[in-house]
């Protein structure tokens, strides 16, 4: 089980909220590594995979419904996924130290239209191996291109202008290196 503790106290949340706004890491296309196979069986029911995945962009937000800044986010992610979903894109819920309850309850109570799969160490460490010292923190997003290249990673919480943004630039077209 992946354990991700919680802090509360006020100066300390506020130090590591700064910290997590700034670490975000951007890789250019050409260089960017592939993003992990996985396969993993929804909330839903059905299985979702990143076979399934192929040839469109995603997003995977490591995120938990206790998580006050994922929870910030998400009104942002089911608008965004409403959205662009006919344009080949979605977003991938992983929940982090969550029941099956509890998410399919906060998925429910949220609209979450995409998928959503329960957290294990084999998803946690085959997205972790990208983030210096593994996932540390919640949320976390790792923005797949339609080629299934990881273009971007990012730790925090982002507004609706920052992943619309990511998604538009994981949805262009890849040039060819020569």
């Amino acid at each position: 089980m992946l354990m991700v503790k919680r802090v509360l106290s006020g100066p300390a949340v506020f130090a590591a909220a700064l910290m997590v706004l700034f670490m975000t890491c951007s890789a250019g296309a050409a260089q960017a590594p592939l993003a992990p196979a996985f396969s993993a069986v929804g909330m839903d029911g059905k299985t979702v995979s990143s076979r399934q995945l192929a040839g469109k962009a995603y997003i995977v937000n490591f995120f938990a419904s206790w998580c006050p800044p994922c929870r910030s986010e998400i009104p942002d992610m089911v608008q965004l996924q409403n959205t662009y979903k006919a344009k080949g894109f979605t977003f991938v819920g992983v929940a982090v130290n969550e029941s099956d309850e509890t998410i399919k309850s906060f998925m429910k109570s949220n609209g979450i239209s995409y998928p959503v799969v329960m957290a294990d160490q084999k998803l946690v460490g085959a997205y972790g191996r990208y983030v210096e010292g593994g996932i540390r923190s919640i949320p976390t997003s790792f923005v797949v291109n339609r080629s299934g290249r990881i273009v971007q990673i990012v730790s925090g919480a982002r507004s609706k202008a920052v992943f619309e943004k990511m998604i538009l630039d994981a949805l262009r077209p890849v040039k060819a290196v020569k």
